[in-house]
């Protein structure tokens, strides 16, 4: 389909260049003008190294500020459709909710309109190739340049010069196509001309992937006469609506959410061209009297057009931005989350690798439903559930009837299962990323990778601690079930207090180095209970055989906690504010710590 699509084009380009030296040059221009705004695209994601998860984090807590980053983005940008990517993205990796989404959609919505004003009031009525000149210069010099910010300017003014020298050869281009062909004369009024040059607005959208560039085309063509104002008129009407084709795509690669978002731009802007078109003679009428508010001349179309597309965005926000909290439920019901798979990665989509942002949180949240298959397996292999680590219901009596009543839990077949297919996709993810340059970034994925590494341990020593645990509930040596039972009983209750802190973590105002406590408990764990398997033996109450795996299982019981830990620390604190940086210089070492719990048992 996409590829009959492009041999259609090519055809009916070829035709047209065959046609008119005229539009050559239009579709020149056309060209020109998409390469800039990709050159935009390029340049701005070059700035959206961590500032822009920070920007995003204090500008959406409001559907207001929402709006406002949405329009103030797009209006630099030039670009609804990276603003809307970037917000399905941000979406996807939940460093967005949908209703903050939703907001920067309508701002980024009024926000493109300043495009049509750029173009209607300099771009037709100043010689702005001499400006594209110089910006391309300057542009080119900086993108050969090493740092990564220069190029990304390079990058910026490249685009902002390929822009204008679009709009020039569209412009001069226009004035001499009245010379082979009158668009004019294929006018069609009424109701009939708005629905068709509707349907054209949207498919030229579509095609082109940009509503500036059919919004430059239909000013330039409005301005010399070669399309009616009416036509016009909906055309802009159809750009609106083709131009949420962009998000619909970049949903494809999103989760539950991006979808959704991607719903309710069509929704918007559909309903908002549907209103419109109903009333298109008010709408008329109201941009006659605005112009002469606004001094626009009446014989000025394209200010006019520039003053309509704003209208058009306008009352779409007055419309349904009051009732974003109902279209946040309608979209809810409408796009229904399926039950995820929880033996599949459930975050690591295409949407998520735009953006270094993305990618990092899409990373950690994937590694956190790995720890929670990891702590399952663990759990299972002593009998457990996660249930079962309330602090009113773990308890010694509950680890014995466990490993009185529990059969032996299959780890390898678990762990093939529930472990190594969204590791696997956890490390393949990684290795596709693009920005090592970005240090910040760059240094979370390693801190999350060890993570993940630390689980997978986890697992390893639980399958090498499984075999003596598993033997203990035969033996007829009650001290040698006893020990067995606190092993298990330790393991699920450095669990239970990872999670406890897990959820207390909003609420703590120094978390990182709340964790020290639970790095001393385990160093103190592991000595008291060498020191009481040597007092089993030396009282011989077990046998030396029996005190030598006893002491090998709890260095694996060590191992775990530790490996869980170190994990949690990663995963469940991942700020690099200052706080965060300050944190890491007060918080214990293995030295200090080793040191306290000496001297803890030496009093």
């Amino acid at each position: 389909m996409h590829k009959a699509l492009l041999l259609t084009v090519i055809l009916l380009l070829s035709y047209g260049f065959w046609l008119s030296d005229a539009f050559k040059g239009i579709a020149a221009g056309v060209s020109i003008f998409l390469f800039g705004m990709l050159s935009l695209e390029q340049g701005f994601k070059a700035f959206t190294g961590g500032a822009l998860e920070r920007i995003l984090q204090r500008t959406t807590d409001t559907s207001w500020k929402s709006f406002g980053f949405g329009f103030l983005s797009a209006t630099l940008m030039q670009s609804s459709g990276l603003v809307s990517v970037i917000t399905v993205s941000f979406l996807s990796a939940g460093l967005l909710d949908l209703a903050a989404g939703i907001g920067i959609i309508f701002g980024s919505n009024l926000g493109t309109t300043t495009g049509a004003w750029l173009i209607a009031g300099l771009g037709l009525k100043v010689n702005i190739a001499a400006y594209a000149m110089p910006l391309l210069v300057f542009g080119v010099l900086c993108i050969f340049q090493r740092s990564k910010k220069l190029k990304g300017t390079g990058y910026v003014l490249s685009g902002l010069g390929f822009l204008l020298l679009g709009i020039h050869y569209m412009k001069d281009s226009f004035e001499h196509f009245e010379n082979t062909i009158n668009l004019a004369n294929y006018a069609m009024p009424g109701v009939k001309g708005l629905l068709i040059y509707t349907a054209i607005g949207i498919i030229a959208t579509i095609i082109m992937q940009s509503s500036h560039a059919t919004m430059l085309l239909t000013i330039t063509a409005v301005s010399v006469h070669q399309i009616t104002y009416d036509n016009a008129l909906a055309l802009v009407i159809g750009a609106n609506i083709g131009t949420t084709v962009t998000a619909i795509i970049a949903s494809l690669g999103a989760n539950i959410q991006g979808k959704r978002l991607a719903g309710s731009h069509l929704l918007i802007n559909l309903l908002t061209g549907i209103f419109v078109l109903f009333f298109v003679k008010d709408f008329v009428a109201i941009i006659d009297k605005l112009s002469i508010y606004l001094g626009i001349a009446a014989t000025d179309k394209a200010m006019k057009l520039a003053t309509f597309h704003s209208l058009f965005n306008l009352s779409g926000i007055i419309l349904f931005f009051p009732f974003i909290r109902q279209q946040v439920m309608l979209l809810e019901k409408m796009f229904i989350e399926k039950r995820p798979n929880i033996f599949q990665p459930k975050y690591l989509g295409a949407s998520a690798m735009d953006f270094p942002e993305t990618v990092v949180e899409s990373v950690r949240l994937e590694s956190i439903h790995l720890y929670e298959n990891a702590i399952y397996i663990i759990l299972r292999t002593f009998g457990l559930y996660k249930y079962d680590l309330q602090t009113n219901v773990l308890s010694m009596p509950l680890i014995e009837r466990s490993n009185h009543n529990s059969i032996e839990y299959d780890i390898d077949a678990s762990y093939e299962k529930r472990i190594k297919g969204i590791y696997s996709a956890i490390i393949a993810f990684i290795s596709q990323v693009g920005f090592t340059g970005q240090m910040t970034q760059s240094s979370k994925l390693s801190w999350l990778r060890e993570a993940n590494k630390h689980l997978v341990e986890a697992i390893k020593d639980t399958k090498h601690l499984q075999k003596n645990w598993s033997r203990s509930r035969t033996s007829s040596n009650q001290a040698t079930i006893n020990e067995y039972n606190k092993i298990a009983y330790q393991i699920a209750l450095h669990i239970q207090q990872i999670e406890n802190f897990r959820h207390e973590i909003e609420n703590n105002e120094l978390p990182l180095l709340s964790l020290d406590t639970l790095k001393a408990a385990i160093r103190n764990d592991d000595v008291q209970m060498n020191y009481a398997i040597e007092t089993l033996i030396r009282e011989q109450k077990i046998t030396p055989q029996t005190g030598s795996s006893l002491i090998n299982d709890s260095a694996y019981m060590h191992n775990i906690k530790k490996n869980l830990l170190k994990a949690a620390e990663t995963l469940f604190l991942h700020g690099t504010d200052g706080n965060a940086r300050i944190e890491r210089q007060l918080a214990l070492n293995d030295a200090e710590i080793n040191d306290i719990v000496q001297t803890v048992d030496t009093k």
